[in-house]
């Protein structure tokens, strides 16, 4: 219920007032020649909802993730006071955890987002802490200019039956990230949720790419035709929109059809670093063979993808075995087991073998700092104990 608004400043950054979705940014920056550097693949989501938890998005491949893009944050604390947030300004709290706390996230540095928040600049307050401290009314976020590109897919064998291409890919495109903005997957599972018409894959998994177009030249000849099983016939260019379209389509389809079957959503969120990529396949190849439908896409480039069971009700008890299987060992991997989309309520109860008595202390400190009546998302993760 509060207003909206956005206004370009003299520098580049977008100031987003208000419940702002990514596209009516987007669609606000292109007559300037301007572009957000990174949405969600739903687009139709609010800005400042994710910031809140550090949403980030299909073209972090290039771009890096939505908090390094946050320049500024204003939000309503506990005593109902507008205060504004600079990434400038380092992180204070009166802990004397903080420390340790920091330390022990250093091994999540180069992912999109840690098992717990960032705490490192003052913006960090707000960013990935679920509105468990505040709500987020105003923030400004760094923008691009509205660069002209080429977006194509090519087709490989499913992952399932043959993983070789898919590795190759991920290790080589790492070398790109100038040229290419995104790179995105999406398995043959995926697309059959999608009507007939409207699925590009043959049958086959799909690797969707967007490229500078001033870079396309060298992305074709020193990527494309380096690869050792590339076929041409296999890589077809089409529009932004329909890459847009495509991509939103899945998420949305698998959705929907999770809702028909009456069940909570049964997905993964896992970023690992790229080292760790095959064995993390592995595990999810060991999935397939539970008996239980399943679909997997998400961003590729970045080692960080989505893995969904989509069970029936009374097939539910055996996934939620197999994801805490997947979980203790993503501890063992070092990953990020929710690098995307938050913590939540649902998936808190897999979330404390990746912390410390460091990270319960913190978000006591936190909330009594900044939340000290418990008003601001109570169920959320900083009210969980280490007992």
């Amino acid at each position: 219920h509060l207003p909206s608004n956005l206004v370009l400043r003299e520098n580049g950054d977008l100031e987003v007032h208000g419940p702002v979705s990514w596209k009516e940014a987007r669609e606000f920056l292109r007559p300037k020649g301007k572009n957000i550097k990174t949405a969600p693949t739903e687009e139709l989501a609010l800005i400042t909802a994710g910031a809140a938890t550090s949403a980030t998005g299909e073209r972090c491949f290039h771009f890096g993730n939505l908090r390094s893009q946050i320049k500024e944050i204003t939000y309503i604390d506990y005593q109902g006071k507008e205060k504004t947030l600079s990434v400038n300004n380092k992180f204070q709290l009166n802990s004397t955890h903080l420390s340790e706390y920091d330390k022990s996230f250093k091994n999540y540095q180069e992912m999109k987002n840690a098992p717990f928040p960032r705490l490192e600049t003052e913006t960090d307050l707000m960013i990935g802490t679920e509105g468990q401290l505040g709500v987020i009314t105003n923030l400004v976020i760094e923008t691009t200019d509205d660069l002209s590109v080429q977006h194509l897919f090519m087709l490989l064998p499913k992952w399932e039956e043959n993983l070789a291409p898919h590795l190759e890919v991920i290790k080589k495109i790492q070398s790109f990230r100038e040229e290419v903005i995104l790179c995105e997957f999406i398995d043959s599972n995926s697309f059959s949720y999608l009507p007939k018409e409207e699925r590009p894959n043959q049958e086959m998994d799909a690797i969707f790419f967007e490229v500078k177009m001033d870079q396309f030249e060298k992305f074709y000849s020193d990527f494309l035709m380096d690869l050792s099983f590339l076929d041409e016939n296999l890589v077809f260019e089409l529009t932004e929109t329909k890459f847009h379209v495509i991509r939103a389509s899945v998420p949305r389809a698998v959705f929907e059809k999770n809702s028909q079957m009456g069940v909570v959503k049964m997905g993964t969120d896992v970023q690992v670093h790229l080292d760790k990529f095959e064995e993390l396949m592995n595990i999810y190849k060991k999935f397939t063979q539970v008996g239980v439908n399943y679909n997997l896409f998400g961003h590729f480039g970045d080692a960080h993808l989505h893995f969904n069971f989509m069970p029936s009700k009374h097939q539910t008890d055996v996934c939620q075995k197999e994801l805490e299987y997947l979980y203790q060992e993503v501890v063992k991997l070092g990953g990020s087991p929710f690098a995307e989309h938050g913590i939540g309520v649902i998936k808190q109860k897999y979330i404390r073998p990746f912390w410390t008595s460091a990270q319960y202390n913190v978000f006591k400190d936190l909330k009594k700092e900044h939340d000290p009546h418990n008003q601001f998302f109570p169920p959320g993760f900083m009210n969980l104990t280490n007992e």
